[in-house]
């Protein structure tokens, strides 16, 4: 089963790297291969964490495929987690972990596994995938660059 995870440390407060993660109805303008999202579904159940089933259509050329996942924000620890519901995948599991280190920048982790139920989709879409994901947490520090400004780039550091 693939699996990717990124670490970096950006130039953004943890707080600011939650929220434009879970902004998911901006994902069309950044991230790889979203060409559409539908978010729907938000509830409360708690204080602070909030959970909304999210519809994200995929695209590389003329493959076309939904995704609907059930979203778990939790500010107060400041992790979003990602449960699929359906789709073409048999497995997706899916975690954003942010860690303060000071008022102006954070630790962001990016972790991700999946595998497709179809051995044929796998052929054709795995390794478009792997690329996409690859460049998930380099999507994002970019678009906090535009939302919130530009400091000093990051580093991967692990």
């Amino acid at each position: 089963m693939p699996r990717f995870r990124a670490r970096r440390r950006v130039r953004h407060a943890a707080g600011d790297m939650f929220d434009l993660v879970a902004d998911m109805d901006n994902y069309p303008k950044f991230v790889p291969l979203c060409t559409d999202m539908k978010v729907r579904g938000h509830t409360s159940p708690g204080e602070g964490i909030e959970v909304a089933i999210a519809r994200m259509t995929v695209s590389y050329k003329v493959f076309h495929e939904h995704f609907t996942t059930r979203v778990t924000m939790n500010r107060p620890e400041l992790w979003i987690t990602v449960d699929y519901l359906d789709g073409p995948l048999k497995v997706l599991s899916n975690r954003w972990t942010f860690k303060p280190i000071d008022a102006n920048t954070s630790d962001v982790e990016f972790f991700i596994d999946y595998e497709f139920k179809s051995r044929i989709l796998s052929g054709l879409m795995g390794a478009v995938f792997d690329a996409a994901f690859r460049r998930f947490a380099s999507a994002f520090e970019a678009r906090a660059d535009v939302v919130y400004g530009k400091d000093q780039r990051a580093v991967a550091y692990e």
